[in-house]
């Protein structure tokens, strides 16, 4: 006798429409339900008051009359094309990793057809504030650029699904490249770090210091976990110094200390200091989270790992820290969208990144009272910065949960 297992499948998913959904979520008590029409009258009222505001009472000719200060500060005007190209090169890295991520999915699924709609709303926006025709034409051709390289990442990650472990690479070197064109590295004279400033500050000195704290964090993380007492104390000591200090404090004394006990031939930019000091402050908290992650971890992957004769290293960078680093993306992602928040203290030790340069703006006679409309224009970029970071992790998590997802056992026969 011959017994089959019927195969495994999902439990059926509940539909429900849109109303069955508000009456079991939001009206499904009288309590709920005055509570569900007084935050929907408070949420009205808010936003018909800032629509009000914004329409007839703001005056945002600040904005338009500032935004090459807001977006690259004082950066030479006749090398503006460099950060255009820089520009580009990120957009491919980016239109390439939508298409390879969602190379099992819709390329504009609910999600995605949210961020483009933000994303399109931020480009009218930046359209309405140009008024460079040329600048028009490029920011339109990017666009184009990213959804055709999107399509192209889709194709590309169906026919080879492994290019998708190739992606850090590509983003690494879209960036060295990017950052050297920029700084005047590879191509025409150099640009100081003091001739950088607003928005482009701000991303550069965020992307360098999250490229740099990752692997940092990882060693500070494994050195905490090391069988060697001196590695491991050294790593706990910097570790625990380092998060009781505010980060204010360490760009300060990055600022002030590194150079009095330097060389006095050597001569460090100021800009460099300042990435350092965010560098070894979120290294401290990263480490913390891949540690928590490793922890998560069950030993049984490592002994089985040593079982088929692998070396700890072997075991810590195939096995272990992998499935570590799957485990802490939300708090890893949390840790990179604080850091991006936090460049915005640089302003405090003389640098006119975003904050700065919205703040310097307004010390203008001519921008006086205009403080709401910039710190408004300054926070949503923000949003859009930090969101845009946020989904990228959400899908990313996603992908790698459906990849590792275990395939399901054939049937199995019983025979008499």
């Amino acid at each position: 006798m011959t017994t089959a297992t019927p195969p495994s499948s999902a439990p059926p998913l509940n539909q429900i429409g849109a109303a069955a959904w508000a009456k079991k979520n939001l009206f499904s008590s009288v309590s709920n339900t005055i509570l569900t029409i007084v935050s929907g009258l408070v949420l009205i009222w808010v936003v018909l008051t800032l629509l009000i505001w914004g329409f007839t009472q703001a005056d945002w000719r600040v904005i338009p009359a500032n935004f090459r200060l807001l977006m690259v500060g004082r950066y030479p005007i006749n090398l503006i094309w460099r950060v255009w190209l820089a520009l580009g090169l990120i957009v491919v890295a980016a239109g390439l990793s939508w298409g390879v991520l969602a190379r099992n999915s819709r390329l504009f699924d609910r999600r995605g057809l949210i961020v483009l709609g933000i994303g399109a709303a931020a480009l009218v926006i930046v359209l309405a504030l140009l008024s460079d025709p040329i600048s028009i034409a490029i920011s339109l051709g990017l666009l184009a650029l990213l959804v055709g390289l999107a399509f192209v990442g889709q194709q590309v990650g169906k026919v080879v699904p492994t290019f998708g472990n190739w992606l850090p690479l590509v983003w690494l070197v879209a960036f060295v490249i990017g950052y050297s064109l920029i700084r005047g590295f590879l191509i025409g004279r150099p640009v100081k770090g003091d001739d950088l400033g607003g928005l482009l500050l701000t991303l550069l000195t965020a992307s360098v210091s999250i490229v740099l704290s990752f692997p940092f964090g990882i060693l500070l993380a494994l050195g905490r976990r090391s069988d060697l007492p001196v590695i491991r104390l050294l790593s706990t000591i910097y570790i625990e110094v380092i998060r009781g200090l505010p980060l204010i404090t360490i760009l300060f004394a990055s600022q002030f200390l590194v150079p009095l006990v330097l060389p006095p031939y050597i001569r460090t930019d100021r800009l460099i200091r300042a990435v350092v000091g965010l560098t070894m402050f979120s290294a401290a908290y990263l480490a913390e989270n891949v540690r928590g992650g490793l922890q998560a971890v069950p030993r049984g992957q490592a002994e089985a790992s040593k079982a088929l004769g692998m070396n700890p290293l072997l075991t810590t960078g195939l096995i272990v820290m992998p499935q570590a680093l799957k485990a802490v993306i939300p708090t890893m992602v949390g840790q990179f969208i604080s850091l991006f928040k936090d460049t915005s203290l640089l302003t405090i030790i003389g640098f006119t990144e975003l904050l700065g340069i919205g703040q310097t703006i307004l010390a203008n006679p001519q921008f006086l009272g205009r403080n709401v409309e910039m710190y408004t224009f300054i926070g949503l970029i923000y949003f859009l910065c930090c969101y845009a970071m946020s989904i990228a992790s959400q899908r990313l998590e996603r992908q790698l949960n459906s990849s590792g997802t275990p395939t399901v056992a054939p049937a199995a026969t019983i025979d008499p």
